[in-house]
């Protein structure tokens, strides 16, 4: 988390810099004429930085993935430069109706007129003069339904088929919003360093953008497959689904996800690969019971059922880690683990690093506890349960208490977000350090 704060702060940092030094001593003023118009055009610039750098991550390109650290958490990035956007896009609206001002008293009308002689960057020529009114009318409007899609994508209620088809609208939303900079932009300096930047966004975002809206983002990690098995555990709620590959797969690590489509209509999913990858075209995924569409999933698929999966993505890479490793896992949170824990047990030799696996379920997870324990049996792991209603509620200090060396140790954390914070904040409190402490952040909306 801390990466993704740091990168988020320095975009931001780099957007107002790049403006200020842009702006002509006169323009730095705080008269309200000049003020106005440097609001008016920094929260215009702003919002549209943010969409751009949003519209890049929606790409899903391995080496930003890569870069971040995962893509849950480039998913969270881009959920923050939304919210971004639409705060500066508002901002940027209420700064362009500056008259309340004028109404409430705090200003004369007059106060917002360009002083006579003054000659700023506001003033140089526009070819983009003959559409200036279109730009501003399609982007006023395009202002109004991003602010509307930014509400539907928090309303955590709003259901995620709907969620996933607005979101495409955002491609279109974008272009508009480019042709409005496009067309507007014209009246500060293009070759300024802000110009540059801007001419830069619009070169990276505008292609981005058309890969959205024509749905080719992930293309080239998709492949194809039907369903081989299919299994119900009653008790968990859980909808275990093999498929096995008709079209090549570059493989996965233990720890990975993919997005899997099962019905055109409703879009992708991700789902973590529960299985490892033995070369065989097999995949499995488990799949709980947390939303309306995983609930009607064991009555909608049936084996033989088409498949196509993008992926793999994730860097829950335990895997490429050297030293003691402990696993810590809350209710499905258990699946990245499950891919890890069958390679190791089918693995000769000597296996390292030592592992243990703490892992806090319900009494209904039955079959998954099972499983569970027959696989660590046959890797040799320790396995440390925490049965809800049985054992006491899994713990930092029951934890701590285990593993002597915990604070030698690398923690991988998947589980709810608030459970991991809660274990983290304890593991940490009393010495381990946060950089050891590896978290999959389950929310990617």
């Amino acid at each position: 988390m801390k990466r993704i704060k740091w990168i988020f702060i320095f975009l931001i940092t780099l957007g107002t810099a790049l403006y200020w030094i842009s702006l002509t001593e006169v323009e730095r003023t705080l008269t309200p004429w000049a003020l106005r118009k440097s609001v008016l055009y920094y929260t215009g610039i702003m919002s549209f930085f943010a969409m751009t750098v949003g519209v890049i991550l929606a790409m899903r390109l391995r080496l930003i993935e890569n870069w971040i650290g995962g893509l849950d958490k480039h998913y969270r990035l881009h959920k923050w430069l939304g919210i971004t956007a639409a705060l500066f896009a508002f901002a940027h609206w209420l700064s362009k109706k500056y008259n309340w001002l004028v109404e409430l008293g705090v200003y004369e009308r007059g106060d917002f007129a360009t002083p006579k002689g003054t000659i700023d960057f506001f003033q140089h020529p526009n070819f983009f003069k003959p559409v200036e009114s279109l730009a501003k009318d399609l982007g006023e409007w395009a202002l109004y339904l991003l602010l509307i899609l930014a509400v539907l994508a928090l309303w955590k209620k709003f259901p995620y088929r709907y969620f996933f088809k607005t979101h495409r609208i955002l491609a279109i939303i974008y272009l508009i919003l480019a042709f409005h900079t496009l067309a507007l932009f014209g009246k500060i300096d293009w070759l300024s360093p802000i110009g540059l930047f801007v001419a830069a966004l619009l070169i990276a975002g505008v292609p981005a953008a058309c890969i959205s809206l024509f749905k080719k983002i992930g293309s080239h990690h998709r492949t194809s497959g039907v369903i081989s098995q299919l299994k119900f555990h009653e008790d968990g709620k859980v909808t275990e689904v093999e498929v096995t590959l008709t079209s090549p797969w570059e493989g996965h690590k233990e720890g990975q996800f993919a997005f899997v489509t099962f019905d055109a209509k409703e879009g992708h999913h991700p789902f973590t690969l529960s299985s490892s990858w033995k070369n065989d075209a097999k995949l499995t995924f488990l799949i709980k019971q947390l939303g309306d569409y995983t609930r009607t999933l064991n009555h909608t698929l049936k084996v033989g059922d088409a498949v196509t999966i993008e992926g793999p993505y994730g860097k829950f890479d335990f895997s490429s880690e050297s030293g003691p490793q402990v696993w810590i896992a809350g209710g499905i949170g258990i699946t990245p683990f499950l891919s890890r824990l069958e390679a190791l047990a089918t693995e000769q030799g000597p296996q390292s690093p030592s592992i243990a696996l703490f892992y806090s379920a319900r009494t209904s997870d039955y079959a998954l506890i099972k499983l569970v324990q027959q696989l660590t049996r046959q890797a040799g792991i320790p396995l440390h349960l925490s049965i809800s209603g049985e054992n006491p509620p899994l713990t930092a200090e029951i934890i701590r208490a285990a593993i002597s060396n915990i604070n030698d140790c690398t923690v991988w954390f998947c589980g709810s977000t608030g459970f991991g914070e809660a274990i983290k904040q304890g593991l940490c409190k009393e010495g381990l350090a946060s950089r050891r402490f590896h978290q999959e952040l389950f929310e990617m909306r």
